[in-house]
């Protein structure tokens, strides 16, 4: 990537150069380019702990390319661990060959094996704006959103063999009055959203600095052995030929940067603006979170697919996305703006689909054709992607949330306090051990994700309020994550909270108020349930490892034909207080027939009776039978 005009291409000094810097708790080797004379303490920061990323992010800037300078670099510290940055670009050495080497072999054997399909794909990714491209994760909503926000771009194919000259993305002739490429214009019906996607892409969102700090080459100009080899022999094109089996898509043979010294791999720009983009995005439309960030990765993929950029390389620029997109919005000068981007984003969305915030969800997830509606494809696509080649090392560290981290999670939690969002980063992280993410703050282990799922660990008790009358997620969300932990959960509000997930957690489930949706065999975790209020909603037959109190509030069971165990089943006790009711539901597709009975609640001890029992049948009545391990219905017609 060039450097802007006028500014030089800065060279490391040498071995004696690299001074030793606290990183995250682990001493690394850090590259000290002579542009910056730093090492004469000029600078008064290198005297004084660095500040947290969020207050320090506008330090990323080409005058900045130190740690001790530049907060970006400093988050990148990881790559210190396993590479020396040389004296000139072609000149470093592996800290760590066994990471690189590996990292070399991955990046060879995916550009042997892509598919011409896939080599245009990466063409197309590579030439078009990145926050275009990253439009196709709003799934059903994503033509909407092209026509309000007039987003539009010139790259909709790719040529089957090089092209003759470089190519970039503009507004093509023919484009509506007002259009934009990327984001899309300020001026639209979207303009709040498109200036939010470009603010966090701002100013001080660039990779170049960290690129020039670290000096690590693009894989197509090493070997597996990750030491560049010149030939002596350049291609048809004039570019040198390395000893490389890293093979670069042939449509971008003719976009590579011409200069190495200024075109360095680590960490790839083109990664950092996608996911800066989608991070964007999911804040202003949270309704497609998890897709986005789905989106995100698959697209940074395609950096490695077309042989310009590396597993590394890839990693570093989602690092330092992460962070980069929590400075931004917990900026307190974009307070207005990402408040105004997600409010305009929801009544325009739920205006054009004819929906409410309660019900935009679903529309957002209703295209079967979507890439991306399939959850657990979309988490098998993103978890081997979180670390690539690196493997674990050491024993676990607890992760410290960095600073701000939280906002990323402001409106696809909105119901969580500040505290509470950060627990669900911290409890959804990455365990530490990985080298390349565990720099200064840990960034890199941040799982969003994950996140968007809710809490990993109940590790203290957690209570959750959720309000019907506020709608979108604050009426009704899912967590889909397997929570265990020592804690317990507390339902309060009107609204509905719905767990999916093999739950482990130890503490104990109360619900006060509002709706509890149990949609898994172990979805109340391991310990007592209470309810002292609200419903208690049994989608799929579940398991309560302790006592099932009901002192008041509903029980709502699922029944469904041929299923021969209990809906609910209790291995202590169950106890009914007067004011409960057994609310039971049929199951719409294999209703239980009129004469059969159907198993409620299997337990080795019952006490006490629900004050009331009522079915969602107009043709039929339920008859409770008390049996010695628990309670039936016997279905009778009216």
């Amino acid at each position: 990537m060039p450097s802007p005009a006028g500014h030089r291409t800065p060279s490391a000094v040498n071995r004696r150069g690299f001074l030793k810097t606290s990183l995250g708790g682990s001493a690394a080797l850090v590259a000290a380019p002579t542009l910056v004379s730093w090492l004469g303490a000029a600078d008064a920061k290198a005297a004084t702990a660095p500040l947290a990323f969020v207050d320090d992010y506008k330090t990323n800037v080409l005058t900045n390319l130190t740690p001790e300078t530049n907060a970006v670099v400093r988050i990148l510290g990881g790559m210190a661990e396993v590479w020396k940055t040389g004296s000139a670009w072609n000149t470093g050495a592996p800290l760590r060959p066994e990471v690189l080497r590996a990292n070399m072999r991955y990046c060879a054997r995916v550009t042997s094996a892509r598919t011409e399909a896939q080599a245009k794909e990466a063409f197309l990714y590579d030439r078009q704006h990145q926050s275009y491209s990253v439009i196709a994760g709003l799934g059903p909503l994503a033509d909407l959103y092209k026509a309000g926000a007039k987003a539009v771009t010139s790259i909709t194919s790719a040529p089957d063999t090089t092209p003759p000259t470089t190519i970039s993305d503009a507004v093509p002739a023919g484009a509506p009055a007002g259009s934009a490429i990327g984001a899309g214009s300020h001026t639209s019906d979207l303009g709040q959203v498109a200036k939010l996607v470009d603010t966090v892409r701002g100013p001080f969102a660039s990779s170049n600095p960290g690129k020039f700090a670290y000096q690590y080459p693009r894989p197509w100009r090493m070997n597996e052995d990750s030491q560049v080899v010149d030939t002596g022999r350049t291609d048809a094109f004039g570019f040198p030929v390395y000893d490389s089996k890293v093979i670069v898509a042939p449509q971008l043979l003719r976009q590579r940067g011409s200069s190495p010294a200024e075109d360095g791999g680590y960490p790839s720009g083109h990664t950092n603006a996608i996911h800066l983009a989608a991070l964007a995005f999911a804040y202003a439309v949270p309704e497609r979170f998890q897709e986005l960030v789905t989106r995100a990765f698959e697209l940074s993929h395609t950096r490695i697919v077309s042989g310009m950029h590396s597993t590394v390389d890839v990693i570093g620029g989602r690092v330092m996305a992460t962070a980069l997109a929590a400075a931004a919005l917990a900026d307190p000068a974009n307070a207005e703006l990402k408040k105004a981007a997600r409010a305009q984003a929801l009544a325009y969305f739920t205006g054009k689909t004819g929906t409410t915030a309660d019900t935009l969800f679903t529309y957002a997830h209703s295209d079967a054709a979507d890439r991306y509606a399939d959850r657990r494809a979309n988490a098998r696509a993103v978890e081997p992607r979180l670390t690539y080649v690196l493997t674990r090392e050491g024993r676990n560290q607890p992760l410290t949330v960095p600073k701000g981290a939280e906002v990323l999670l402001e409106t696809r939690l909105p119901y969580l306090d500040a505290a509470q969002r950060r627990e669900v980063l911290r409890t959804t992280a990455l365990p530490a051990g990985y080298v390349l993410l565990d720099g200064f703050e840990q960034w890199g282990r941040l799982n969003l994700f994950a996140a968007a799922d809710g809490y990993g660990s109940f590790d203290s008790d957690v209570t959750v309020t959720l309000d019907a009358a506020a709608g979108g997620f604050h009426a009704a969300d899912a967590w889909r994550n397997d929570i265990d932990g020592r804690g317990g959960l507390t339902k309060k509000g009107t609204g509905t909270l719905t767990l999916t997930g093999h739950n482990r957690y130890t503490g104990g489930t109360v619900v006060e108020d509002g709706v509890l949706v149990s949609a898994s065999a172990h979805a109340l975790g391991h310990g007592d349930v209470r309810v002292l209020g609200g419903t208690v909603r049994i989608d799929e037959p579940v398991q309560v490892h302790g006592v099932f109190a009901q002192e008041a509030g509903t029980l709502e069971p699922t029944l469904r034909a041929g299923r021969h165990k209990a809906v609910l089943t209790v291995t202590r006790r169950v106890v009914l207080g007067k004011g409960s009711v057994l609310s039971l539901r049929l199951d719409e597709e294999k209703p239980p027939a009129a004469g059969s009975t159907v198993r409620v609640i299997g337990a080795p001890a019952l006490r006490g009776q629900f004050d009331r029992v009522e079915l969602n049948s107009d043709t039929l009545r339920a008859v409770p039978v008390h049996t010695a391990d628990g309670l039936s219905v016997r279905l009778l017609k009216r």
